[in-house]
C-alpha cells in the first residue's frame, strides 16, 4: 500500500472564535501504487483540503497519513518539503509556474530541488506532452493548455510515487481538457505512479480506476 489515511480530521477558525468550521470528519482511505482515484464533491466539501494534507501543505487536527511507509502527520516542515520534492508531485489548478524561468527550466525545477536533475527526462516529458517546440518560451507566451502541460511535466520530472492533482483541467476548454487528461493518465501509467485527482468533472472522474465522493467532510462511494 502506497498511501493510507486513517480517521483524518481538519477544521478551520469560523466567524465565531469558539465554533470552528469542521472540513474533514474522520476520513479514511487507501491507495496502492499504480491506482488512480478521483475525488468528487461539492465546493467546500473538503477535497482540496484533503489533497493539501496529503502533500504536507497543511496540518491535520487528528488522524494519520502514511505515505510510502512514512507518517506525514508527524513530519516537521523540512520533512514535508523533502516529501514534496521527491515522493509527491503536485499539479495545481492555477499552474503555479515560475514566470522568470522558461519551459525547460520550469519542468526541471522540482527535480533539481530533489537532486534528480535529468535533462534527457525533461526533453522526453516535453515531447510526450507536445511541448518540444516551446522549451525556450516563458509561461506568459503559452496558452492555458500548454501551461497546464508544463505543470504536469514538472510534477512528473522527479519520478514521484504519488501524483496529487487539484482540478488539473478546471481552467481548460473541453477539447483541451480531454487531451491533457489523456496525456496525464498515459504518463502516470507509464511511470507506475499513483494518482489522486480532485475534479468537478463527471467525464474526467469516470476515466480513473476508483472514485470517492466527499459530502460534508466525509467520504462515500462515488455516484
Amino acid at each position: 500500500m502506497l498511501l493510507e489515511i486513517r480517521d483524518l480530521s481538519k477544521s478551520y477558525p469560523g466567524p465565531e472564535p469558539d465554533r470552528p468550521v469542521q472540513v474533514l470528519r474522520g476520513v479514511s482511505l487507501s491507495l496502492d501504487a499504480g491506482q488512480t482515484l478521483a475525488l468528487t464533491g461539492e465546493s467546500g466539501s473538503g477535497k482540496s483540503t484533503l489533497l493539501h494534507l496529503v502533500a504536507g501543505l497543511d496540518h491535520a487536527d487528528a488522524g494519520q497519513i502514511l505515505l510510502d511507509g512514512r507518517e506525514v502527520t508527524r513530519m516537521d516542515d523540512t520533512g514535508r518539503a523533502a516529501l514534496r520534492r521527491g515522493t509527491v508531485g503536485v499539479i495545481f489548478q492555477q499552474f503555479n509556474l515560475i514566470p522568470s524561468l522558461d519551459v525547460a527550466a520550469n519542468i526541471g525545477f522540482q527535480a533539481r530541488l530533489a537532486g534528480r536533475a535529468d535533462p534527457a527526462r525533461v526533453l522526453a516529458l516535453a515531447g510526450a506532452l507536445g511541448l518540444g517546440a516551446h522549451l525556450h518560451k516563458y509561461p506568459e507566451q503559452l496558452s492555458g493548455g500548454q501551461q497546464q502541460r508544463v505543470a504536469i511535466a514538472r510534477a512528473l520530472a522527479a519520478r514521484p510515487r504519488l501524483i496529487l492533482a487539484d482540478e488539473p483541467t478546471g481552467n481548460l476548454d473541453e477539447a483541451t481538457a480531454a487531451e491533457v487528461m489523456a496525456q496525464l493518465l498515459a504518463l502516470v501509467s507509464e511511470e507506475g505512479a499513483a494518482l489522486m485527482m480532485v475534479t468537478h468533472s463527471e467525464r474526467m472522474a469516470t476515466q480513473l480506476s476508483r472514485r470517492l465522493h466527499l459530502r460534508q467532510g466525509q467520504l462515500e462511494p462515488g455516484p
